[in-house]
């Protein structure tokens, strides 16, 4: 299908996602819970020099509330990792990979995978990417493995797409301005391309999944757009599906939630030089109401 064959899509129009009905969704915790039961999540990317990127969105997937978040990179020294900078929680488990050999043990442990920030576009980057899909786990794909993936002919219902504008054109084989002059088209093109959740990110975020009208978020602020803000929201909606929210309602609420948490964060101390970490005492803040 390409985008503008569906013209016919173009009359929907997307339900506006509402805080405290995401919210809602977050299951209840038994007395006898343990890290298990929302977890691990396998966070996989991290080429040589990388490490920040997956190091976020394994840190958004734990302030969510995974019960165990394992972060997979590339085997090259990763300065921040080494030196253990202040910011660096030993809570995340943290694996260096050389080869697939090393990525096996992990998926076998696995429950949920984001794939994709910081990953790269080298021959590591690829077997990483290959062996990730060859898993058949829950999937978010963002970053680098959508560039990957857009060389391939997949589909699959048990993976969330979380591009932005630029990554969504190259998914759909076309500019970024064809993207913005008809986002919902291209959101729902690219959730019928791929299957699964799409999360068409950027001002008014929008939502496709199958089977569901479409969902736009109005939350959220100019001052997020700096780097790393996708990341925290990979982790966090893999983080979601590993507390047994479906595809669509971990797409949704993570959305909601990341979005807000960006408000909340620009009220405290302004717009200008919100960095993505900024966010997470306010996840956490919303995760908990």
């Amino acid at each position: 299908m390409t985008a503008s064959s569906s013209s016919s899509q173009r009359a929907i129009t997307p339900r506006h996602l509402v805080l405290a009905e995401q919210q809602a969704r977050l299951p209840k915790r038994s007395p006898d819970s343990h890290k298990y039961a929302f977890g691990p999540v396998l966070v996989v990317g991290g080429d040589a020099g990388m490490l920040g990127a997956p190091y976020m969105a394994a840190m958004g997937a734990a302030r969510v509330g995974a019960g165990l978040v394992m972060l997979a990179t590339h085997a090259a020294k990763q300065p921040f990792a080494a030196e253990a900078e202040q910011d660096w929680r030993p809570e995340i488990m943290h694996y260096q990979l050389t080869s697939c050999d090393d990525l096996l043990p992990l998926l076998e442990k696995a429950k949920v995978i984001v794939v994709g920030p910081g990953l790269g576009q080298s021959a590591w980057s690829h077997a990483m990417l290959e062996a990730v899909l060859a898993s058949h786990h829950p999937v978010v794909v963002d970053a680098d493995a959508l560039h990957l993936l857009a060389q391939k002919n997949i589909q699959r219902d048990n993976w969330v797409l979380t591009p932005h504008v630029g990554e969504a054109a190259v998914l759909l084989n076309c500019a970024s301005e064809t993207i913005q002059s008809d986002r919902l088209t291209h959101c729902q093109a690219i959730q019928t391309r791929y299957g699964g959740v799409a999360v068409l990110k950027g001002q008014g975020t929008l939502l496709c999944g199958p089977d569901q009208t479409p969902a736009m978020c109005d939350a959220g602020n100019p001052g997020m757009a700096s780097g790393g803000m996708g990341d925290i929201l990979s982790g966090m909606i893999g983080g979601l599906l590993a507390q047994d929210l479906s595809g669509w309602e971990a797409a949704c609420t993570g959305v909601m939630i990341h979005a807000s948490a960006g408000d909340l964060a620009a009220q405290a101390q302004g717009e200008r030089g919100l960095l993505a970490m900024d966010l997470l005492p306010y996840i956490r803040q919303l995760m908990n109401p």
